[in-house]
Order: C-alpha cells, then sequence, then structure tokens
C-alpha cells in the first residue's frame, strides 16, 4: 500500500518558513520519540540550513526509554542536541529555553562586548502534523494559545506567541514530505496517528503494527491481549491476521455469525497502541531502520 499525503498548506508553509527564516535565532525541530527519524521532515535540512536546532523527542511518556536513550546519543554523534519531553505533561519546558539560551549564548555575548542589550530568543518551531506542537507552545506560554487535537492537520496559520520575556515562538503548520520513499516510514507515521485514519487501510496498519509488536514487544502483546502463545513466524501474514482476529474476539469485534471484524479489530489494536496501554513503546531504533 502506498502512503502519500502533501495538503495545498504544507506547501504554504514551507514557503513560509522560508520567508520568516531571517527573522529566527533557533529552531526547536519536534519529533515523536516513538519514530524520531520516520517523523523527521528530510525537507527540513535543506529549509533550515545552519540555523541552531534542539531537537525535542516529544511524547517521550509513550517510548521506550532505553530506545530513547540511544536516539539521544545518535542525535548527540550528529551534532544535534536532544531532549525527551512531555509536552502533554509539561516536562522539561525550563530546560527548553535553557537549551535555547545556551544555543544563543556566543551570540548574546558578542553582543554584550558591542553594548548591545540581548533581545528574547526567537524561536520556530517545526514539526509533522500530530506531534505535539500546539501543546507544546500552550505549556511554553502558560496558557492556551493554540489550537490542539489528536488528529493532523489542526494548526493551518502562522502566529507569534511571548514565552515571558525570554522568548517569542513562531508556530508553523506541521509538514510533510510530498513521497514516502520508504514505505515503512509511511506506516509507522500512520500507526502513531500522523496520517489521517481516513486515508488509509487501518487493517494493513494495525497488521504492521502487530508483527512489529510481536518481534520486540512480544511479552506486553501477549499480557494486553491475554494470548496464551504467538506463532512463531510473525512475517507470515495470516499468523499476523490469526493474532488480530484473536485480539478482536478478545475486544468484542465481531460481525453476524460471529466472525471478527478485522477493520475494528484494526482500529482498537492502533488506538490502545497509540494511548499507551501496551506499555512505554518505540517503533523505531537507532541501530535499524526497517522492521525485520
Amino acid at each position: 500500500m502506498t502512503i502519500q499525503w502533501f495538503p495545498g498548506h504544507m506547501t504554504r508553509a514551507r514557503r513560509q518558513i522560508e520567508e520568516k527564516l531571517k527573522l529566527i535565532d533557533v529552531v526547536i525541530e519536534l519529533l515523536d520519540a516513538r519514530i524520531p527519524l520516520s517523523s523527521r521532515n528530510p525537507m527540513i535540512d535543506e529549509i533550515l540550513q545552519n540555523k541552531p536546532r534542539l531537537v525535542l523527542l516529544n511524547k517521550n511518556d509513550l517510548a521506550d526509554p532505553e530506545v530513547t536513550a540511544q536516539w539521544v546519543a545518535y542525535f548527540a554523534e550528529q551534532g544535534l542536541q536532544a531532549l525527551p519531553v512531555d509536552a502533554a505533561n509539561g516536562s522539561q519546558m525550563k530546560e527548553i529555553m535553557a537549551r535555547c539560551r545556551e544555543l544563543m549564548a556566543a551570540k548574546f555575548e558578542a553582543q554584550l562586548r558591542k553594548g548591545i542589550k540581548p533581545r528574547a530568543v526567537r524561536a520556530l518551531i517545526v514539526g509533522i502534523p500530530n506531534v505535539g506542537k500546539s501543546t507544546l507552545i500552550n505549556r511554553l506560554a502558560g496558557r492556551k494559545i493554540a489550537a490542539t487535537g489528536d488528529k493532523p492537520g489542526v494548526t493551518k496559520a502562522q502566529q507569534w506567541i511571548k514565552v515571558g520575556k525570554e522568548m517569542e515562538l513562531l508556530d508553523t503548520p506541521g509538514i510533510l514530505w510530498p513521497k514516502f520513499e520508504d514505505q515503512q516510514v509511511g506506516m509507522r507515521l500512520a500507526v502513531t496517528g500522523a496520517i489521517k485514519e481516513e486515508l488509509l487501510h487501518t487493517d494493513d496498519i494495525a497488521l504492521f503494527a502487530v508483527r512489529y509488536l510481536a518481534q520486540h514487544y512480544r511479552e506486553a502483546l501477549k499480557e494486553r491481549y491475554a494470548i496464551e502463545k504467538l506463532p512463531d513466524d510473525m512475517t507470515d501474514t495470516n499468523a499476523v491476521i490469526e493474532v488480530m482476529e484473536a485480539i478482536g474476539r478478545k475486544r468484542g469485534a465481531l460481525m453476524s455469525g460471529g466472525r471478527v471484524d478485522l477493520d475494528k479489530a484494526a482500529l482498537v489494536i492502533l488506538r490502545e497502541l497509540r494511548a499507551g496501554k501496551m506499555g512505554r513503546v518505540s517503533l523505531e531504533r537507532p541501530d535499524i531502520s526497517l522492521v525485520d
């Protein structure tokens, strides 16, 4: 299944970012801690060029902490600071501001030597849809400024937001790239909810998720759905479907005649996974790029 999604407002957002870039001191790049590379827009590197950047691994509360630590080390090797955060609960908000000031320290010191009083840091927040930008902005601002939602595409326009006297934020609509060269990237985005469900075949997405969970979080999958034994070979599509049917029966996703409604079972799996019901799960690791 090919997954592509590039609404017109995303084209406009790229153009708007390029126009505003000269006003920006620091870029805050927001990624999903569960899928850092898959939730990273490769167009952003072209647009932002060499602007100082802080990478935030959001939804850290849903991600496997051991894997997240590996991602922090991975980004450090790329010369980028990465900070795990949970914007929904407001963790690490003060640390974000401190890191941004740190990135600007040399410039501010140079200004002071010239007798120029440093102004508030101007930061650009970028990220793909549904990664939590609006939630982060509201937490940093200490009030509801940006609209939030659990579906992609909530933010449609840019706006400047003051964060006390120390920072000004520029929010932008989420941007996905026009084509996923690696369809596994599209699958991971779909599993986490970054792509609207109505654009997808949910049973295919859930099949991908169940196969990954069986390979990397086998016990968590068994415990969540009270499955005594999983098939040994989960590369076999029929075996994965059998597991999905077992989950459907456990959750009452049945049609007339007692047959399992795979679409309903798929929605149950995806929504429970996104809500962290299977524990803290990372769907991507720095040492592997594809599901086995």
